[in-house]
């Protein structure tokens, strides 16, 4: 099962996402959180394999709680789910750990479906947040330096495996290209996130975009 915890500061948002991911026969939803510091104690006490997390909460929002959960030991992945989808709100999120950004207008088909993704380890994004993800990492190669002074440290074979976190590949897909096993693709992910400041492998996909390694321009 996967074991999900739903964070709304809406009663019947929180009741409808129940209500889809439970028609999943390998989805149970095992408790709600109104605000991020609810969301940040439930994630502790239940120990999901996966968050669905809305942004504007009052008391401690959706950003934050996210951050707190991803410095957590072992932290579940996040996906944001939000009526909000602003250049800033998906960097944002990114950002802070998470490990998607999807709307709240997502099919309840789609959504089931990439809560299985998600907690299977991949990134997950809306049509219209990757579009804006692009774009905005696109400008940022353009003003921010930053990206690729971090990426001094890394070997070539660390690059070659954070281009591909950056094109969304799972740890399997990393190991069939670069003809690695998965533990050894797993260590260099490991080792990389320290070398480059990153809290998970999603925040390293973004570092990758934004220091243009995913289109080629790096």
């Amino acid at each position: 099962m996967i074991r999900v915890v739903v964070v709304d500061d809406e009663p019947m948002v929180c009741a409808h996402l129940r209500v889809i991911l439970g028609g999943a026969d390998d989805v149970e939803v095992v408790a709600e959180a109104q605000d991020g510091a609810e969301a940040v104690e439930a994630v502790v006490r239940h120990r999901p394999d996966l968050v669905l997390m809305d942004l504007r909460m009052p008391g401690v929002d959706g950003l934050a709680a996210t951050g707190r959960i991803a410095a957590l030991p072992d932290p579940p992945p996040v996906v944001v789910l939000t009526t909000f989808d602003t250049d800033g709100h998906v960097l944002a999120a990114l950002r802070a750990g998470a490990a998607g950004f999807l709307l709240k207008t997502t099919a309840p088909h789609d959504l089931v479906e990439l809560v299985r993704v998600a907690a299977a380890g991949h990134t997950v994004l809306s049509p219209a947040a990757t579009a804006r993800l692009v774009a905005a990492s696109s400008a940022g190669r353009r003003r921010d330096a930053d990206a690729r002074v971090r990426l001094r440290a890394l070997s070539e074979r660390d690059l070659e495996v954070l281009t591909r976190l950056g094109r969304g590949l799972s740890n399997a897909d990393i190991a069939r290209e670069l003809f690695l096993s998965e533990a050894t693709v797993k260590s260099y992910v490991s080792r990389m996130l320290v070398k480059i400041d990153c809290r998970n492998r999603t925040q390293a996909g973004v570092l990758a975009h934004e220091a243009g390694l995913v289109d080629g321009s790096g």
